[in-house]
């Protein structure tokens, strides 16, 4: 499909009803009718696989699922499934991505391959003797480990690469040695994998060396796999690019604006992770210890002029896997993969580093403008409605009536729907 016909097939999508939604993406190929017959049953029912995934299973916790639409990222059109709870996520990195796709463009790519293992010897008697025979013997450490633990991973073009080793000087004078064993996971995370690797190695490591393995584990400090996106606005109010380049040097200078400018980040990045089966929280820890690996932390995008273009760059570890585990095993984190047409690790994290950086444009622009709250609290409405306990037939009239006060007094609350609801009611009583 065309970039024009595609545009034209999603405007208007936010207006459809749920049915009329999946009859769109079932109509473009991006839902099969068993996918678009699960998510009208509600998805999964039968706590059966939930039992396979976690212990003392009492049912499934269930999060919206919508999808964010207008993305083109590498020449490439994406409709994105987005899992999320919060108002507004959804619609504003659609929004944001049309406002991109008439003005600009999104590259991505992804710097490196290895994910990273250690391995802790907590107190070494002799570092340079420990660090000696460990080089000596690294070629064969590498080689045994792929023969014996990470043949599948060689098989695909993968396997462990590289071991290194690191001194950490201790506070009691001591020292603590580290050893990185590097491993290229191909499509899967690889936490299992490497970890396998780890304690696989330890025995040997201590028959070598005569020192002691205190533990094995990954880091989800991947800063040997970074992916890159990348938008550039070529179409923009020289004020606006100020705006948001002076914002994001906000995020740069100070730790307490960064935090809160990364959570914006990772509103994009998060839900596809959720949709998608992965491991969102190992993605968080890594992108959080990464924005701090200068000693301060600090925003993981940046937005600068470029003569009269914007340009925004994000650079974090997004390592996710696309076999195995949830994401192969839901039925949900199945579809979600079919629908953006993943067919590996790197386009997975690709697309996510490409939601993140749009929606932290988005982000930046509404609170250099409009800020942060009328765009938010008017997605919030409906919220706010239902919080008060409108019952069907009332929501439309307690919407009108908050939109009414926000245009207003450019701000609403709860009481406010209290307050219009009891109105409603006493108005309908009198009549």
């Amino acid at each position: 499909m065309s970039d024009q016909n595609l545009q034209e097939a999603f405007k208007g999508f936010s207006k459809l009803s749920k049915e009329q939604r999946l009859d769109k993406l079932e109509q473009l190929g991006l839902l099969s009718k068993e996918d678009r017959e699960f998510l009208v049953r509600g998805g999964l029912k039968d706590t059966s696989l939930g039992e396979k995934f976690i212990e003392n299973v009492i049912g499934y916790f269930q999060i919206p699922m919508g999808v964010a639409t207008n993305f083109r990222i590498d020449g490439k059109d994406y409709v994105i499934p987005m899992a999320v709870e919060e108002t507004s996520i959804v619609a504003a990195a659609s929004k944001t991505a049309k406002w991109v796709r008439e003005n600009g463009s999104i590259t991505t790519e992804v710097l490196g391959s290895e994910i990273i293992g250690q391995i802790q010897l907590a107190k070494v008697k002799d570092f340079k003797k420990f660090e000696a025979l460990i080089h000596e013997k690294k070629k064969y450490f590498i080689e045994l480990s792929n023969q014996e633990v990470a043949f599948g991973l060689v098989r695909r073009g993968g396997g462990v690469t590289e071991i290194l080793v690191r001194e950490l000087r201790r506070e009691d004078g001591l020292c603590m040695a580290v050893l990185h064993v590097h491993m290229n996971p191909v499509d899967a995370m690889g936490a299992n994998i490497i970890n396998q690797v780890c304690e696989f190695l330890k025995s040997h490591i201590e028959d070598l060396t005569g020192e002691k393995v205190t533990m094995c584990i990954l880091s989800n400090l991947v800063d040997t796999k970074i992916t890159r996106a990348q938008v550039v606005i070529e179409k923009i109010e020289s004020d606006l690019a100020e705006k948001i380049e002076e914002a994001s040097y906000f995020a740069y200078l100070d730790p307490y604006r960064a935090a809160t400018n990364n959570k914006g980040v990772l509103n994009g990045i998060d839900p596809i992770l959720i949709a998608t089966g992965n491991d969102w929280r190992a993605v968080e820890a890594g992108v959080h210890a990464y924005a701090s690996r200068d000693g301060q932390y600090r925003s993981i995008t940046r937005w600068k002029r470029d003569g009269k273009f914007l340009v925004g760059t994000l650079e974090a570890p997004l390592i996710v896997g696309t076999v195995g585990g949830v994401t192969t095993l839901h039925p949900a984190a199945s579809l979600s993969m079919k629908m953006m047409d993943v067919h590996s690790a790197n386009d997975l994290s690709r697309i996510l580093a490409a939601v993140g950086l749009t929606q932290n444009l988005g982000a930046l622009k509404a609170l250099t403008t409009v800020g942060i709250i009328e765009g938010h609290m008017k997605l919030h409405i409906k919220n706010l409605t239902l919080g008060a306990g409108a019952e069907e037939k009332e929501i439309p009239f307690v919407v009108k009536k908050l939109e009414e006060i926000l245009a207003l007094k450019k701000r609403i609350s709860l009481s406010n729907a209290i307050e219009v609801l009891k109105e409603l009611r006493t108005s309908q009583q009198k009549g």
